[in-house]
């Protein structure tokens, strides 16, 4: 993914969507649950899901969870230290928001 200013890209990077909320639903559906994503969407996100599995950590290895803001923080944050990532982003819609981490983030230097 390429970030701009003005038509100016000034970083690159790569994206792995974490997962889904609904607010009307009031729920949260992790990315690898999700069957209607691209594969290229979701990068290595089956590791944070065998993360949960194999230490017993809740809300990683469900599908989804009540929507609850700090524990989707909370997923987030696991997310992005189990893939090792460089950031988070979310974008918001009218009646949700999107999760991604960010990573091999990249300045566009000028070849001029």
């Amino acid at each position: 993914m390429t970030w701009s200013r003005g038509g100016k890209p000034f970083l690159t990077g790569r994206l792995t969507m974490i997962g889904s909320v609904s607010l009307s639903q009031r729920t949260w559906l992790w990315s690898w649950a999700n069957e209607s994503l691209p594969s290229a969407a979701l990068g290595d996100i089956a590791r944070v899901r065998r993360f949960g599995e194999a230490h017993d950590f809740p809300v990683l290895p469900w599908p989804g969870f009540d929507y609850l803001p700090e524990l989707v923080a909370e997923a987030r944050m696991v997310a992005a230290s189990v893939l090792d990532a460089d950031g988070l982003w979310a974008e918001s819609t009218d009646d949700g928001e999107l999760h991604f981490l960010l990573h091999d983030l990249k300045p566009v230097t000028d070849a001029a």
